[in-house]
């Protein structure tokens, strides 16, 4: 059965600031969505209709990668919902790598492009960063310039994203969800609304910015003390964008005794937070004793691939 597959991912930093062009990095993670096809009368995705709203991204890659006869398409994920860890990303770059499969199109540039049109699409406002890592997997680093490691641009009206693969070296992270589902759009649709109202808001975003290159450059020559301490300030300007919540607060404090540096991951407000640490079994136990559900996660090196 012709089928594809790409990972989730954790922001290490710079959500929310990539948004307005500013710099941010991710990895992808060995938590994987996969989607399935095989010839039907018409269109069904799990057998529900396209038309479900649970289907939105699914329906919109199809719409974008897709000009032969209906499928049906079986979806299996590892990855929670709402969580902050790419879920509708991978789900949407999983779709668009068996759709390019079974014609023989297949290309990670050409699905990462297309990926962050569904999203954009679906959610009303997106960056590149979910969905590039999503396809790229490793790790990726979006920059306003080229640089070494560029893979592609992504370019919408006046922006333009310069997707980068970054190889870092070994860390464990953390990954801790608060169960606590939250729609990436509205979030990202307020924290514009503040940065185009207040400077103090405007200012956060550059500073995140900044952040991300310190902390990659920190991961690159394994100062995970330095790293931990800019996921800390990464995490506490997000709160001043006001994408924190009380759950999520609990679970990095919990997490931080146990932790080089904690933050929240994603579009924040509820999803996950995520942990960097070399006593993964310590911080798992203070996140759950906090009442969040952890687990540590490794570097996902495959990115998107077609399927037998």
């Amino acid at each position: 059965m012709p089928s594809g597959s790409a990972p989730g991912k954790v922001i290490l930093y710079g959500e929310h600031a990539v948004v307005f062009g500013e710099p941010a990095a991710a990895v992808a993670v060995d938590l994987r969505a996969e989607v399935y096809a095989r010839p039907h009368p018409e269109w069904r995705a799990d057998g529900a209709t396209l038309d479900d709203p649970k289907y939105a991204y699914v329906k919109a890659a199809v719409e974008r990668g897709w000009r032969g006869p209906p499928q049906w398409l079986e979806i299996r994920s590892r990855l929670p919902l709402g969580a902050g860890m790419g879920s509708s990303a991978a789900v949407t770059v999983a779709t668009l790598t068996a759709l390019q499969g079974m014609s023989g199109t297949f290309s990670r540039e050409r699905v990462a492009l297309e990926a962050f049109e569904v999203e954009l699409a679906v959610q009303g406002r997106a960056s590149p960063i979910d969905t590039s890592a999503a396809t790229a997997g490793r790790g990726v680093l979006v920059l306003r310039q080229r640089e070494e490691g560029f893979l592609w641009e992504v370019r919408r009206g006046e922006t333009a994203w310069q997707v980068h693969a970054v190889d870092l070296p070994k860390f464990q992270l953390v990954v801790g969800t608060t169960g606590i589902a939250a729609p990436t759009g509205p979030i990202v649709a307020g924290v514009r609304e503040r940065v185009e109202k207040d400077p103090r808001a405007r200012a956060a975003v550059e500073r995140i910015g900044q952040i991300t290159l310190e902390g990659v450059a920190a991961l690159r020559r394994s100062d995970l003390v330095t790293a931990g301490v800019l996921m800390d300030q990464n995490h506490a300007l997000l709160n001043e964008l006001r994408v924190g919540g009380p759950m999520l607060e609990s679970l990095v404090k919990a997490a931080r005794k146990h932790a080089y540096g904690a933050k929240l991951t994603g579009a924040g407000v509820g999803g996950s937070m995520i942990a960097l640490t070399d006593v993964p079994e310590e911080a798992v136990t203070a996140i759950e004793e906090a009442g969040g559900r952890a687990f540590t996660v490794s570097v996902d090196r495959e990115g998107a691939k077609v399927g037998p």
